[in-house]
């Protein structure tokens, strides 16, 4: 029994053990040192643990699906303007077999990383700065452009892969573009507050104005003198101030009594 118990240790220690995590699938590529084909194993590994010969490779295959990111520089838009765009392409293998078989570990840089950046860059060139940096509609066109070509691509390829969601962020136009803007806008702004201010004033004159045309109408049918108007309105001035307690009438052997100002 001693001898059964040794022959087992002996021969687990020359194998590899493959224990995946949840939501991955560990491909076997068996190896073999003297005789037989070896090759890729048609079953992956999904749970529990397994065992292999030392010889044989496992890879390790995320089923779950993956979010890959691309910083595009200098893209140019219709009008020749160079934009940087961040995309984001969510991915999720379907056949982790084939995938290693066909693709190797690295399919997504070797199949689809230059593919989606390419499709992103003729997507944008069919559009202007102003529109790519400030449209949202010109936004989602692209988007739905590039998700379309990007989803054909991936079944005409044969990779078992489906796409889950594909979006390109606002384009960021260089800084000395971003500066002209921002002064066009503050120029823009400028113009808009004149223009309030001379309205207001306009508004202003015109209620001067029509408020001295009144006043001189009423002046006339009432009978006076410019000058006799002026001591009327100076009079209703005099009255409203007393009327409010700031003054008292002094004897004055003028016409009209003198008025001093009361200490508040």
């Amino acid at each position: 029994m001693r001898i059964f118990s040794i022959l087992a240790l002996a021969s687990l220690a020359g194998c590899s053990v493959y224990s995946p995590d949840a939501g991955h699938e560990v491909v076997l590529i068996e190896k073999p040192m003297l005789f037989g084909h070896g090759g890729v194993d048609p079953q992956p590994v999904t749970t529990g643990r397994t065992f292999a010969a030392v010889t044989t490779d496992g890879v390790d295959v995320n089923m779950q699906p993956q979010r890959y990111e691309q910083e595009l520089d200098d893209t140019m838009s219709a009008d020749g303007v160079p934009l940087g765009f961040h995309a984001i392409i969510n991915l999720q293998v379907t056949d982790a077999v084939t995938i290693v078989k066909n693709f190797g570990p690295n399919w997504y840089k070797n199949n689809v990383e230059q593919e989606f950046a390419q499709q992103v860059r003729q997507a944008v060139r069919k559009r202007g700065m102003s529109e790519m940096a400030i449209n949202t509609t010109a936004i989602d066109a692209v988007d739905t452009e590039v998700e379309s070509g990007m989803a054909a691509y991936l079944n005409a390829k044969g990779l078992p892969v489906k796409l889950i969601t594909m979006t390109v962020g606002r384009a960021n136009p260089p800084d000395a573009i971003k500066n002209q803007r921002i002064e066009t806008a503050a120029q823009e702004q400028r113009v808009q507050t004149e223009k309030q201010i001379a309205q207001a004033e306009e508004q202003r004159k015109n209620a001067e104005t029509a408020r001295a045309a009144a006043d001189n109408a009423y002046r006339q049918a009432i009978g006076l003198t410019p000058e006799q108007y002026v001591q009327l309105k100076r009079i209703e001035m005099e009255v409203k101030v007393c009327s409010e307690g700031k003054c008292t009438f002094i004897e004055s052997a003028g016409p009209a009594p003198a008025l001093s100002l009361a200490a508040r």
